[in-house]
């Protein structure tokens, strides 16, 4: 599990291996990761946008921005918290993910929300 705490914003990932939706002969390892954001600081900030790396086990990187997260951009009161669950695919059966989430104050403020590395791995019995 990814553990991470920003200016107040925790950002904690749970990361599964999806064997249903794989085809290994094919270089399609996908995995399944369940974010959850909580305000655990003082002030309410809002999730703008998402900026993720990722790294297969041949060092090729690709980048994901974009807007929100699964279509939303919420917004986070003291205490509150956002859960959502996301895909990734890879040609590697390992992997790690890593990346920040650009926030906003009520004040205008921004800052960057940081997501720790985890890793994209298949159970020990399959690999």
């Amino acid at each position: 599990m990814s553990n991470a705490l920003s200016r107040g914003i925790r950002v904690t990932v749970k990361c599964k291996y999806l064997p249903d939706r794989s085809s290994p002969a094919q270089k399609q390892f996908v995995f399944a990761y369940t974010v959850r954001i909580t305000n655990e600081g003082t002030e309410t900030a809002q999730l703008r946008s998402r900026h993720w790396i990722i790294t297969d086990a041949n060092n090729k990187v690709n980048e994901v921005r974009g807007e929100g997260v699964v279509g939303a951009q919420p917004v986070l009161r003291a205490g509150q918290y956002f859960e959502y669950t996301s895909f990734c695919a890879i040609e590697t059966p390992r992997g790690t993910m890593h990346g920040t989430y650009q926030m906003v104050t009520d004040t205008g403020e921004r800052f960057d929300a940081s997501i720790a590395p985890f890793d994209l791995a298949l159970p020990h019995s399959l690999n």
